[in-house]
């Protein structure tokens, strides 16, 4: 019977924000949902902006996961994110102002936003708000 298990290593340009055996990992693509079990075939993919969800013996842990890119490689998953948060690691008043600044921007009609940027940081502050919310923080 093969492993159940497989390691998973999140890394930040500040931190190895985890790297410990799980028995599953959930996240959001560009691609759509992804859940990896060990032994999943090789892949490479682009992380958006979510809550990834560890599934380790039993227990399911959630951060907010902000961009970067995943790369699935034997019994190994590798995450090289921009940034990743546990909820207890969040400024929601800090995400919040920049939930409003990103939606002004949005609004604002001028041709001088870069509407990519202005949504990218308004799907980063919904993602942070909405895990602590829903983690009743």
């Amino acid at each position: 019977m093969a492993d159940k298990t497989f390691t998973l290593q999140i890394i930040s340009p500040t931190r190895i924000f985890f790297d410990e055996e799980v028995d599953m990992v959930e996240m959001r693509t560009t691609e759509g949902e992804i859940g990896v079990l060990a032994g999943h075939i090789p892949l490479t993919a682009i992380v958006e902006p979510g809550v990834v969800k560890i599934h380790q013996e039993g227990k399911v842990r959630e951060a907010a996961l902000l961009d970067g890119f995943v790369e699935i490689r034997g019994n190994k998953v590798t995450v090289l994110a921009e940034a990743c948060e546990w909820p207890d690691e969040i400024d929601v008043h800090r995400a919040e102002e920049a939930k409003l600044r990103a939606e002004r921007r949005i609004g604002s009609g001028e041709k001088q936003v870069d509407m990519v940027r202005a949504e990218l940081a308004l799907k980063k502050a919904l993602t942070r708000i909405n895990l602590v919310s829903t983690l009743g923080k």
